[in-house]
């Protein structure tokens, strides 16, 4: 198996493992396995992400990648009297765009529910007003399939406020090559890091530069890989998806290289290297701003780490909805990742 098959057959794999921030132990088990089947050894994190540290010709500077397998998701807020459930959003999302979805409700007794959210009172047949409401926290619900018609009825089940809630990924592959799934962001970029790794065992390669990879699991509210910096760590680059829409120039092909986002602008130079080495690579790629993202690498300098940053990743259009990219944009990432690791530290 070449290694964009590998990526993408791991990609459509942990797409289907349900993630939400703060349900992600099922799925760092597996890529902990995951890690183990290729020859690597690694460890959990207190904060429960997944560190795999290798060595290099240079161990004193060396360098940190990282992606999230964290998701948005919600948690049960409250169990309504006629047993349908409000949930709170874990992320930033718009409720319009989980409308209709399929959910689970994960409870802690290990069952599933399943279920669909849906607006308060949405049959246009009773309710004339369905198209003009605004989609807001005290009008959507998830309605259980399950016969219930109480809150002890629901409490029965099992389900208890809580409980996390994830949406259903419906994870298509096209013939044309595109892959259309909730949560691409950011599981398309723990993918590529899997290949990456892969590679690195497959072929032998030493690196110029030791390498820690951190799958972190907490960037969808803000701090996933804020920690577990060595000191020895002096360039950190997250791989993270890059947006599409209007006045930006990725697209669904292409790794996106961020010059800034709202935490303000990348490392210059680390950013630059990056361009470089993409253009002598001949690879896609485009230079966007995003002025309403975060990373896990803006997240490490907020919190102090002293470190040159940089973001990148493969373009995902419809960024926390239903998302799609194109195996393109992974084989772009991957190749940039390549060129980067074996290339010299800046100076």
């Amino acid at each position: 198996m070449d290694t964009s098959a590998y990526v993408k057959d791991l990609l459509l794999r942990i797409l289907k493992m349900p993630s939400p921030t703060g349900h992600t132990a099922p799925v760092i088990s597996t890529l902990s396995e995951e890690a183990t089947s290729l020859g690597y050894t690694s460890s959990t994190t207190n904060k429960g992400g997944l560190l795999i540290q290798i060595p290099g010709e240079d161990n004193a500077k060396r360098r940190f990648l990282t992606a999230h397998v964290d998701t948005l998701g919600g948690m049960v807020k409250e169990i309504l009297d006629d047993g349908r459930l409000r949930v709170h959003r874990i992320g930033g999302y718009a409720w319009n765009t989980v409308e209709g979805e399929y959910c689970e409700v994960l409870t802690s007794g290990g069952s599933t529910i399943t279920g669909t959210i849906l607006l308060h009172n949405t049959s246009v047949h009773v309710n004339r007003e369905v198209g003009d409401l605004k989609r807001a926290d005290d009008n959507m619900e998830v309605v259980l399939d399950a016969p219930v018609k109480s809150e002890d009825d629901v409490r029965q089940l099992g389900v208890e406020v809580g409980d996390f809630v994830a949406w259903d990924p419906r994870v298509a592959e096209t013939e044309t090559g595109y892959i259309k799934s909730r949560h691409l962001d950011d599981k398309a970029s723990v993918a590529v890091l899997f290949g990456l790794l892969r590679h690195l065992k497959a072929t032998g390669l030493r690196l110029p530069h030791g390498l820690d990879i951190l799958i972190s699991n907490n960037e969808e509210i803000g701090y996933g890989g804020n920690s577990n910096i060595a000191p020895e760590i002096v360039e950190y680059l997250a791989v993270d998806m890059g947006a599409i829409g209007d006045g930006l120039a990725t697209d669904e092909h292409c790794v996106s290289i961020c010059a800034m986002d709202a935490s303000g602008p990348y490392h210059e130079g680390l950013r630059r290297h990056l361009v470089a080495l993409a253009k002598e690579s001949g690879l896609r790629y485009a230079i966007d701003i995003y002025p309403y993202y975060g990373s896990d690498a803006s997240a490490a300098v907020r919190a102090g780490a002293d470190v040159r940053h940089a973001l990148i990743g493969p373009g995902v259009a419809n960024s926390h909805a239903y998302e799609r990219t194109h195996l393109d944009a992974l084989k772009n990432t991957f190749e940039l990742l390549l060129s980067y690791v074996q290339s010299p530290m800046l100076a």
